[in-house]
């Protein structure tokens, strides 16, 4: 178990070089009461399933009864957020936004278009600088790495790379969880099968992977269509392209009913980070700032953890001793993220620009 333990470690301080001091502070009387004041906080594309969410909003209810949880279209992309923030700054009613979850690449461009505010947390220090603006305006939140989730009804041979699922047995059977011209899970998505064929991650990948998926589609084995827990489920998207915890977390649900496989490429390992932000217009922007100290406190981050994702403060907490074992047991073996890829901030705006302009003259599957 230690050895298990200590290989997560040599994997997540790749990216995440947390400092060894452990913070135990607390929101302060005056925020707390200013949230309550407030009376509410809107979130947006935060589905239940993914990295535990249901669990932390019931968690952030349960503190702060007083504080009324809006949330809106759970299933909406990174773009989608920034453009539902863009589209509210002179409204203060229940469809401004006041926090976002986005693709690493969206948060410096939010935050170059003056869509946030910048506020530091109590645990700021533990919150590697590699993943964090200076200022506070957006930070890392937790990674995963993509995967593929696979319905075993009625798929005989899980497929264990990115190349084997362009074989004739699985015709329509392929699809993104995401729209790739909207989605920060779909575009990178493209970008890790563009890795799998060798390509230079950036912009070079995403050509690399439009070509892929280009070629996915000419052979009938792609479903443009959003995959997701129920449409494995439906035998409509038999294999899912996902984040391994956004997999884990749906195959959990289905507990069995179909069987499924999560499997973590071969190739093209490929690790995405998140950020969180608060709405430079946020309605309600004291209930904000209480919604990130909670995600960013040890039970938001074990929450995080619980729902398969690593919390960006995993690191810190491990070495204080505050992260339960079965929690690291539960995830997949360590050996299958010793390839991971960390793509630079730089990498994965280039990926971006690469994979929303070109999808639609490339692949020409509309995704919805």
């Amino acid at each position: 178990m230690i050895s298990k333990t200590r290989r997560l470690l040599s994997l997540s301080t790749a990216i995440f070089l947390a400092t060894t001091a452990i913070a135990a502070a607390e929101p302060s009387a005056e925020l707390i009461e200013a949230a309550k004041k407030e009376g509410m906080l809107t979130t947006i594309a935060l589905p239940h399933d993914w990295c535990g969410y249901g669990d932390v909003i019931a968690s952030f209810k349960a503190k702060y009864p007083e504080i009324q949880v809006n949330e809106l279209n759970p299933d909406a992309g990174s773009a989608d957020e920034v453009e539902a923030v863009k589209a509210n700054k002179d409204n203060k009613g229940p469809q401004a936004p006041d926090v976002i979850d986005v693709g690493l690449a969206f948060g410096p461009q939010m935050k170059a278009e003056g869509l946030l505010q910048p506020y530091k947390v109590s645990t700021w220090d533990e919150i590697p600088d590699s993943v964090k603006d200076a200022e506070g305006y957006w930070y890392g939140d937790y990674y995963g790495v993509m995967s593929f989730l696979v319905n075993k009804d009625l798929v005989q041979n899980a497929p264990k790379d990115w190349a084997d699922l362009l074989k004739p047995e699985y015709a329509g059977q392929v699809a993104l969880a995401g729209d790739p011209r909207a989605s920060n899970q779909a575009i990178l998505g493209v970008l890790a099968a563009g890795l799998a064929k060798g390509a230079k991650s950036g912009k070079e990948a995403g050509e690399a992977g439009l070509g892929y998926f280009a070629e996915l589609n000419k052979a009938g084995n792609f479903v443009p269509v959003i995959g997701k827990s129920g449409t494995l489920a439906q035998g409509s998207t038999p294999i899912v392209v996902a984040w391994d915890y956004n997999a884990l977390g749906w195959a959990k649900t289905l507990a069995g009913n179909p069987p499924t496989e999560v499997v973590v490429p071969a190739s093209g390992v490929l690790a995405g980070v998140y950020v969180q932000g608060i709405s430079a217009y946020a309605p309600h922007p004291n209930a904000a700032k209480l919604w990130m100290e909670h995600l960013y406190s040890d039970e938001g981050q074990l929450g995080w953890l619980k729902g398969f994702c690593h919390p960006t403060r995993f690191n810190a907490m491990v070495k204080a001793g505050k992260v339960p074992q079965e929690l690291i047991d539960a995830l997949p073996p360590a050996a299958a993220y010793e390839k991971a890829y960390f793509p630079t901030l730089e990498e994965v705006d280039a990926n971006k620009a690469a994979v929303t302009g070109g999808w639609d003259s490339v692949v020409g599957a509309n995704v919805q």
